[in-house]
């Protein structure tokens, strides 16, 4: 396929995408869902589970192979666009006041679901094709353990964007909590690669250069004027050209040392230096990421999902446990971390609700396993039924739980009583502690 066939057949195909993902979202939208998991199962719908199953052809003709890669790249431009708009809008003043709860929260939402995951992956071996031939497997099911310990970062950060959940305590402390959790997430999966390839440089990489991103943001807050002072010499123009630029170093830098380009344009927004010139350079960005790029990223992982292996009743059973367990470890865990923290239940309900998406990081997880070989493809099959089903349920349950609560909201101006000041607190309406009253 020539180049400007390539660029024609990716025109049509884009076309195509927004389409589905539109019309999946108006059908979803009636169940509670919000547009980032249509956006998932669009892509499963015009991959080989369904398109690719009824009209062979015509996936085939919509979705060339050379096409794939196309799609990946534009669609993780418009994922790092989004990430670093969803870091900018994360204040980090509010960071201090949740480190704590965050932090705990984090350890038991790694470390539960990791224990779960290993040992059905473990018992279930003789069952199922764990181990693809020649891989130890130990490393196979520390892989699966790892990829149920993830918390799908830009999910959450999505969900709690278009549900308005920014502002509340629960929603500050789980996207605190998820950020610490696929970091360490992540580093754990380079640990995992490293054992595959029987070499440690893969996770020294990932240690070393995630203290190196810690220092150059720290670096950035305390030069906050003199970049704001320079920020502002430029045209508006070429304010948004040196963001990009920055996002798209940062974003390179973090992938590079094994972390993902998520993870940079998102600490990076949220160190950024704040400014009204700022703001409407950033703004400028956020149609084309959330309209036209997001849902190609969102998209690609879907188009290379086939679920037809879950035909066999041993897998089907084994899909059913690791999700049983991601839920328990995850959504159980970090509960009831976030009660040993002094949370009230229906905030610590809500943040272990957030906390169980797991989305495209675990898909983007499990591909790396694929290619690396370390899974066989029936179990990237049950992970990525693992995905769907816990990021599927986030919406509806804090739905759930906001209906089951059936408080009242307080007044404004007046004094709330226990019973209401916890319903503040669910609805974000009180202040995280140590912060001002807006």
């Amino acid at each position: 396929m020539t180049a400007t066939q390539l660029g024609t057949t990716f025109l049509f195909a884009v076309v195509v995408i927004l389409l589905v993902c539109r019309a999946a979202a108006l059908t979803l939208r009636r169940l509670g869902q919000p547009p980032v998991v249509a956006e998932m199962i669009a892509g499963v719908l015009l991959g080989p589970s369904v398109l690719g199953l009824l009209l062979p052809s015509v996936e085939h003709h919509l979705f060339p192979t050379e096409l794939r890669p196309v799609l990946y790249v534009t669609g993780q431009l418009g994922l790092t666009l989004f990430m670093f708009q969803a870091g900018y809008d994360f204040r980090l003043d509010r960071i201090k006041a949740v480190a704590k709860p965050a932090a705990m929260i984090s350890a038991a939402g790694s470390a539960t679901p990791l224990v779960f995951g290993v040992a059905i992956a473990w018992a279930m071996n003789g069952s199922v094709h764990a181990s693809p031939p020649g891989v130890p497997l130990h490393v196979t099911v520390l892989f699966v353990g790892v990829s149920l310990a993830i918390t799908a970062f830009p999910m959450l950060a999505r969900i709690i964007t278009e549900n308005g959940l920014t502002g509340t305590s629960f929603g500050t402390i789980s996207l605190a909590a998820g950020a610490l959790d696929d970091v360490v997430a992540w580093i754990m999966l380079a640990g995992v690669v490293s054992l595959s390839r029987g070499t440690a440089d893969t996770f020294v990489l990932a240690a070393a250069g995630a203290a190196g991103l810690v220092a150059v943001l720290v670096a950035l807050v305390k030069l906050r004027d003199p970049l704001l002072r320079a920020a502002h010499r430029l045209s508006q123009e070429q304010l948004v050209l040196a963001v990009l630029l920055v996002l798209c170093l940062a974003a390179w830098y973090t992938d590079r040392i094994g972390l993902y380009a998520v993870f940079g344009a998102f600490s990076l927004g949220a160190a950024f230096p704040r400014s009204a010139r700022v703001d409407r350079a950033i703004e400028a960005t956020a149609p084309l990421s959330r309209a036209l790029l997001l849902p190609l990223f969102f998209t690609y992982s879907g188009l290379n999902t086939d679920i037809s292996l879950l035909s066999d009743p041993a897998l089907l059973l084994f899909a059913l446990a690791c999700t049983a367990g991601a839920i328990g470890g995850k959504l159980g865990a970090c509960w009831a971390a976030a009660r040993a923290t002094g949370q009230s239940g229906p905030v610590a309900l809500r943040i272990g609700t957030l906390m169980n998406a797991r989305g495209l990081m675990q898909l983007i997880a499990i591909n790396v396993g694929l290619a690396e070989g370390i899974i066989s493809s029936s179990m990237f099959t049950v992970l990525v039924i693992v995905a769907v089903v816990t990021t599927t349920m986030a919406t509806p349950l804090l739905k759930l739980w906001d209906r089951l609560d059936g408080g009242v909201p307080v007044e404004d101006g007046g004094t709330a009583g226990p019973a209401e000041q916890e319903e503040e607190e669910v609805r974000g309406v009180r202040p995280v502690a140590g912060e001002a009253p807006a």
